[in-house]
């Protein structure tokens, strides 16, 4: 019997094989070549039948095959994101092959742009992974916002692109300050900065430039496995997605103004500089200069970002990337309405009465945060399985200037003042990261393996010899100024840098400190399908840190070695259309050694640890014109140490982060976009010390944001007729309700919600670009905080020209 069945299927086997045979000898083929408006191929092109499944994506030449497709009339539909959709009917005959050429509107610096652009919808995954996979295919979450949407909200700054996305929120501005100077975010819960480059390690004590950024990726979830410990991540990273070159001569050419006396210029130049076209080069630049909304503050920068990329063979390649920025600035401080040790005097904004327009600085009191960033890849391929990717990676920041906040030393006097302290900036931190990466693609019986093994040495050195630390003068929310502290002639003291510099060159000695660590990582990740809609990724990190503390002190060195696992499953039950995933993450952060008091040496701690689990899903239809995504997850942190006093320590912190994040990003009709998100989160204190002001059990901890934030932008551009080109946008955030300060023996301080409105008007066309776009249009007086009370910008507004060639 079980012989019978055997040839009754082989049989049936053969019979269907030869009816496919058949049928394929019957069907045709449709092919053709796409170029832009200058000539150039159109690369990662989508070409479709209409109302069927079949397709394909253009190649680098801009050729493209269809194959095995039934005969009959068909029209074929040519779709990129954001640029204008063609189409062509064609008659196919049995074996017959057709051609379908299609010349686009855009030229190739323009679809660039676009192609780029369309990950947002269609996001490929490459640095989130450190492997080549597709958004459905990844059981991690992570949003984009691309170039193309910054220059159509008219932003000129960093920090305002990441509105766009859910589930974070700027808690501060740079502060230019040493070590942590950038720009602070709460994500997820937990402190987040812009610290990666192209999935490398970018520190920078200022502010981005938005020049030469193709994209900002925020990366959700503890993500040490991949990224390591060097930065804090428990909620997730900021990684920036530089510009690269591209075949072709093209670029732009902008100028931008706008409200408190912003001036921007900016260039984008991308040339071929071979006859070969093997070596293309890709230049960016800005300067930008722009003051305070309120009474004081200024900022001038220089940027210039080149770019070389070399095909040297088929396999082999190089790309090459400087950054330079040049930044001078006059920061308002940070205004701490409490010392965290005593009862608030104040538990609203309304009590407080923060004068918003007040900056409590001088124009006078400059800091400079000069940044350089080099980065060389070589990628190889060892074989249609393997490749090898070698990157290093070398930046430089400094931080020299006056860095200055506000404090309320006397809390609990209820005497309406506060301290502003002053400190004379002057550290500089130099980092050298290697990374080695192989990526496999192959097969292991019937099981596809998408497989990433690394190695990863990442130095930093940093150097300071800033100053001591001095009251200047006292400051009441309304702005009076009293000065109780004596000048060096033994006169009150005037506020002015000289007399700033003379006061703190007379308070103490500098701190003429030289730290230096190291890390050293293996990884390895591997992405298998247990069937083509069926997927799991196991992650896992070795992580071994060494410290050899400041060069005066031989004896405060110290190491530590983390284990760092990843897991995610992947169910997609419409294959490339719906993905059902669920992920355990894993972070740490190493843990400096405490000292103990009367000379007793010093206690070690393990590394501090966070856990995630997360599910969600996440959809792409109507042709990766239409992605969603929505998850539930729950992180928890542990091990954190805590100071119980008199020299006591006890490793055993505990809190949690819990919420609910949705992302919608939707190009349902030509020239109509839809980016909307919604995110909730929930934080507190499981296990800590009672009255500790930072781990307090079942309190909020600090920096946190909102626990609601909504995100929405509509734009839609004009296809056809006399206002070809012509577009407009609106959109705007909510912020719920912030308990910025929650503890019982200071009690609790709230930031109110806000709504925040904007909106555009512009011209995109071929060669020109004219954009008038206008922020916080109701002129909402809103807030951010992290301890602290920092009033953001009124209604304003910002104009720009740009010229493509």
């Amino acid at each position: 019997m079980k012989k019978h069945f055997t040839l009754l299927c082989v049989a049936l086997i053969q019979v269907l094989t030869g009816f496919a045979q058949q049928a394929r000898e019957h069907n045709g083929t449709i092919r053709g070549t796409l170029t832009t408006a200058d000539g150039q191929p159109a690369a990662n092109i989508t070409i479709r039948i209409d109302q069927t499944n079949r397709g394909a994506i253009s190649n680098e030449n801009g050729e493209y095959t269809i194959r095995n497709v039934r005969p009959g009339t068909w029209r074929i539909v040519v779709t990129a994101v954001s640029a204008a959709g063609q189409d062509k009917t064609v008659t196919l005959s049995a074996g017959e092959t057709v051609r379908a050429d299609f010349t686009l509107r855009e030229n190739a610096a323009q679809l660039h742009e676009v192609t780029i652009s369309g990950r947002e919808v269609g996001k490929s995954g490459q640095t989130v992974a450190k492997m080549p996979i597709k958004n459905l295919e990844n059981p991690q979450v992570y949003n984009s916002v691309s170039a193309e949407i910054m220059k159509q909200q008219g932003l000129t700054n960093y920090d305002d692109a990441l509105r766009n996305v859910p589930g974070i929120t700027r808690t501060w501005e740079s502060t230019g300050r040493a070590g942590d100077g950038a720009a602070y975010y709460a994500l997820r819960g937990f402190d987040a900065q812009p610290l990666l480059i192209n999935g490398l390690p970018g520190i920078t004590t200022g502010t981005l430039d938005p020049a030469g950024v193709q994209e900002i990726q925020v990366i959700k979830g503890p993500s040490g496995t991949l990224f390591g410990g060097a930065f804090y991540a428990y909620g997730g990273f900021i990684n920036t997605i530089t510009k690269k070159p591209y075949e072709g001569f093209g670029g732009e050419l902008s100028y931008q103004m706008g409200s408190f006396g912003l001036n921007r210029i900016t260039a984008d130049v991308n040339a071929v500089l071979n006859k070969e076209n093997n070596v293309l080069f890709r230049l960016n630049t800005a300067y930008t200069t722009e003051n305070s909304f309120q009474d004081a503050g200024f900022r001038k920068a220089f940027y210039i970002q080149p770019t070389l990329s070399y095909q040297a063979s088929d396999r082999l390649s190089f790309t090459f990337l400087a950054e330079v920025l040049q930044e001078e600035r006059a920061v308002p401080p940070v205004f701490f309405h409490n010392n965290r040790a005593a009862p608030l005097e104040y538990r609203n904004v309304g009590e407080l009465n923060l004068d918003n327009e007040l900056s409590f600085t001088s124009n006078e009191m400059t800091i400079r945060n000069p940044r350089s960033l080099f980065q060389a890849q070589m990628t190889y391929k060892l074989s249609p399985q393997w490749t090898s990717q070698t990157v290093v990676s070398r930046g430089n920041v400094k931080a020299n200037g006056i860095y200055t906040y506000i404090w309320d030393e006397d809390a609990g006097q209820h005497d309406n003042t506060f301290d502003q302290w002053f400190h004379n900036e002057n550290q500089t931190i130099s980092t050298t990261d290697i990374q080695q990466n192989f990526n496999g693609d192959f097969k292991i019986g019937n099981l596809r393996n998408r497989l990433l093994v690394g190695l990863d040495y990442f130095n930093r050195n940093l150097i300071d010899n800033g100053g001591p630390w001095a009251i200047a003068r006292r400051v009441t929310p309304q702005g009076e100024f009293s000065y109780p502290v004596n000048g060096t002639d033994g006169q009150p003291l005037q506020f002015n840098r000289q007399a700033i510099e003379n006061l703190l060159a007379t308070s103490g000695a500098n701190n003429n400190g030289d730290i230096r660590n190291s890390t050293y990582s293996a990884y390895a990740s591997d992405l298998f399908n247990i069937t083509p809609g069926i997927m799991v990724m196991a992650s896992i990190r070795a992580d071994y840190f060494k410290s050899w503390g400041d060069k005066k002190d031989k004896t405060d060195g110290y190491d530590q070695f983390a284990v760092s696992p990843k897991l995610g499953i992947v169910y997609q039950p419409l294959l490339d259309k719906v993905s059902i995933f669920a992920n355990y993450m894993n972070a740490f952060i190493n843990v400096d050694p405490r000292s103990l008091p009367n000379n007793g040496g010093s206690i070690s701690f393990k590394p501090e640890k966070a856990n995630q689990v997360e599910g969600g899903v996440k959809v792409d239809l109507l042709n990766n014109r239409l992605t969603a995504t929505a998850s539930v997850y729950d992180i928890r942190v542990s091990d954190r140490v805590v100071d119980k006093g008199n020299g006591n320590y006890f490793q055993g912190g505990k809190v949690k982060s819990q919420g609910f994040e949705f992302d919608l990003n939707a190009r349902p009709v030509a020239g109509l976009t839809l980016i909307a998100g919604y995110s909730y989160n929930y934080g507190k204190t499981i296990e800590g010390l009672d009255g500790d002001f930072y781990q307090e059990p079942g309190r909020a901890y600090g920096g946190q944001g909102p626990g609601n934030l909504a995100n929405l932008w509509v734009s839609y551009t004009v296809q056809e007729g006399a206002l070809r080109n012509f577009g407009a946008g609106t959109g705007g955030n909510y912020g719920s309700e912030y308990k910025v300060i929650d503890n019982s023996l200071t009690g609790v301080f709230y930031l109110p919600s806000y709504l925040t409105v904007n909106a555009g008007v512009f011209y995109n066309g071929p060669r020109v670009r004219v954009n008038l776009n206008v922020n916080n249009l109701t002129n909402e007086k809103w807030y951010t905080g992290y301890w602290s009370v920092n009033p953001q910008k009124p209604v304003n507004f910002t104009f720009g020209v740009a010229y493509k060639f």
